[in-house]
């Protein structure tokens, strides 16, 4: 695996990306950093098209024999298939890319379904790159290719067009949980072995029941490999949870493990160097980050993670409800949420990333198991935990509750700590200051109310610029997706400096979601957004169709108010300085005086009290009542 460029500046670009390759070529307007791990052809590479690519295709070889190619490595198999089939030769791979292919007149750019390798690119120039933080020191403005598109750039006309891919699908069946089990068992076996590289071999390590199933299936294949865990103790804070439990079972299992204590001083130096890497002030995705970078420390060329069976058999406390939905959200969402980090990470290090988890056989798989298997027993991952059994995982290890790497390694702590000592209110507060661009440009979708007005300032505060509002005005009372009394959203807009698109709907079930992508298209097109924040806290219908029109158009879909605790949530509101009004109330206990009413500490307190005598949700999520914002905190104007 390797990085990228193209472009009017592609040799300037390439120089960003030291990290991702000892040897740069450049050729005909594409840039190439080589970190071979099979076969050392440098690139671009030229057949009846000139490619350069990011690979690592499992069944290359296979390919390369049905077809009568003769090929060194994965890439010259790529480019040969695409000289053969074009796009459609994706079809065939078996593996994760990021490329850029050229014939013609036409520049093809695409990646891997999940995205676990990126690419990025800017329009005015057109130019394109591995990683966003290449585009952003020449002055580009980056966006990250969404991984269900190919891009399609005519280079006579100059002009970009997008063309949508088809993803994974939800298909239970039901059969027996122990059979289910045997065969993750037998089919993340096969997934790791494909991911094996010649040379040596890293294993990133919590000794959570992801990374033991890897260890354990790569003592099964009889594999060597060194495991990698890093952590953090200061003051009168408790050692690392996870580096004295990593220790611990890798003794019990014998895996040569290398544990990394970090200090302060260190984290706050890593800090300023991870916000720039990974583009991105988000005090989670920083957080895990930290004892991913601190770990890695040996000459291998490849680390293995365990990242992915969250998504796969429902591991979060946010998935609740439509089980298979949710992991379906998650996958979609991973390339943006923790794909990109870990990449960027690894290859800083030294690394290519390879996630066995995120194998489309085991991706597929995963979609056909009944919701009750994966949460049952008071435990989460059910099934995954009942597999990683009959692999060999020790028992107190396959049941263990799951810690976020953030927490169980103290790096959360850490940096709230720095914060502290550096006079700031919050971790937040603290990322942000060592990064000047935004994270990202979003739209926010808004009807005035309390949940939609609360996203926007989540991910305000989480150094995302909001470039515009977009409110749908239907004319169906009736709206399954609409409110239809959203005249307030004008003046808010006012008060918060932005612009405002209205999208007009006759709000027919359905049809209505065609009004939606075009406002959101007009988002995209005329203020550059690359992302849509939406108020959804437990309406899987709102959220899987904005997720789904945000899949159509290339944009990403955050929701941060999701499965928040409703009480808690209804607090935080008024804690953190919003003034919100009822406007409307229709639930048994919610009598006509409440309409009007401006919620303060004590009149929140009688709501939920009522919420729960009469059994409606707390935060009016079924309709219970309306609302709408009058003061916004101080951070929003």
């Amino acid at each position: 695996m390797c990085g990228i460029a193209g472009g009017r500046d592609a040799k300037k670009i390439i120089q960003h990306m030291e990290h991702r390759g000892s040897i740069t070529c450049e050729n005909q307007g594409f840039a190439h950093r080589l970190h071979s791990v099979v076969g050392r052809l440098e690139q671009p590479l030229e057949g009846d098209g000139i490619l350069t690519a990011n690979c690592e295709i499992y069944n290359w070889e296979h390919l390369a024999e049905k077809h009568g190619f003769e090929a060194e490595n994965d890439a010259e198999l790529l480019l040969k298939m695409l000289d053969k089939k074009g796009e459609d030769a994706l079809e065939d791979l078996d593996g994760i890319y990021a490329f850029a292919y050229r014939r013609n007149d036409e520049i093809i750019i695409a990646r891997d379904l999940l995205g676990v390798n990126p690419v990025w690119y800017s329009e005015e120039p057109f130019t394109f790159a591995s990683e966003k933080q290449a585009l952003e020191k020449e002055g580009h403005d980056a966006k990250e290719l969404h991984p269900r598109q190919i891009l399609r750039y005519d280079t006579v006309d100059e002009e970009i067009s997008l063309e949508n891919r088809s993803f994974f699908e939800i298909n239970e069946e039901e059969r027996d949980v122990d059979e289910i089990a045997e065969e993750i068992a037998g089919k993340f076996v096969e997934a790791v072995k494909k991911r094996i590289p010649e040379g040596d071999l890293a294993l990133l390590f919590s000794g959570g029941v992801d990374s033991t199933m890897v260890a354990a299936a790569l003592q099964q294949l009889d594999i060597e490999f060194t495991a990698y865990t890093a952590g953090i103790q200061h003051g009168n804070v408790n050692a690392p949870r996870d580096m004295e439990w990593a220790e611990e079972i890798a003794e019990e299992m014998d895996i040569d493990l290398r544990s990394h204590m970090s200090d302060l001083e260190e984290v706050e130096q890593v800090l300023q160097q991870t916000t720039e890497w990974i583009s991105s002030t988000s005090v989670v995705k920083n957080g895990v980050a930290l004892p991913f970078h601190l770990a890695l420390d040996g000459d291998e060329k490849v680390v293995l993670s365990g990242l992915g069976s969250e998504q796969l058999y429902a591991g979060y406390h946010r998935q609740q409800g439509y089980l298979n939905r949710e992991c379906l959200s998650g996958l979609r969402g991973m390339y943006e949420q923790d794909l990109y980090r870990d990449n960027v990470v690894s290859f800083r290090n030294g690394y290519e990333l390879r996630v066995p988890f995120l194998d489309h056989d085991l991706v597929r798989h995963a979609l056909t198991i009944p919701a009750e298997y994966k949460q049952d027993d008071g435990y989460r991952k059910y099934v995954l935990r009942k597999a990683a059994e009959k692999l060999g995982v020790p028992e107190k290890v396959a049941w263990r509750k799951k810690t976020a790497a953030q927490y169980g390694s103290n790096f959360d702590k850490a940096i709230d700590r720095i914060s502290r000592d550096r006079g700031l209110e919050s971790k937040q507060d603290y990322l942000n200051s060592l990064r000047e661009e935004p994270n990202r440009r979003l739209v926010a979708l808004t009807s005035g109310g309390k949940d939609s007005n609360a996203a926007i300032y989540r991910l305000m505060r989480r150094n995302n610029i909001i470039e515009c509002l977009l409110t749908i005005r239907s004319e169906n009372p009736d709206s399954y997706m609409f409110d239809t009394s959203n005249s307030i959203v004008d003046e808010q807009a006012e008060k918060l400096g932005l612009p405002l698109i209205i999208q007009k709907t006759a709000g027919e079930k359905e049809e209505e979601l065609e009004d939606l992508k075009e406002g959101l298209r007009i988002a995209r097109d005329e203020y550059g957004v690359e992302g849509v924040v939406a108020g959804a806290i437990e309406s899987t219908y709102q959220r899987d169709r904005v997720e789904r029109l945000c899949e159509e158009l290339g944009l990403k879909a955050f929701t941060p108010l999701w499965q928040e605790n409703p009480e808690n949530y209804m607090r935080w509101l008024l804690g953190v300085g919003f003034q919100v009004k009822i406007t409307h109330t229709a639930a048994r206990g919610l009598d006509d005086s409440w309409e009007g009413r401006i919620l303060d500490t004590e009149s929140l307190e009688t709501l939920l009290d009522l919420a729960e005598q009469y059994r409606f949700h707390p935060a009016g999520e079924g309709g219970e009542f309306e609302t709408e914002i009058v003061r916004f905190p101080e951070e929003m104007k």
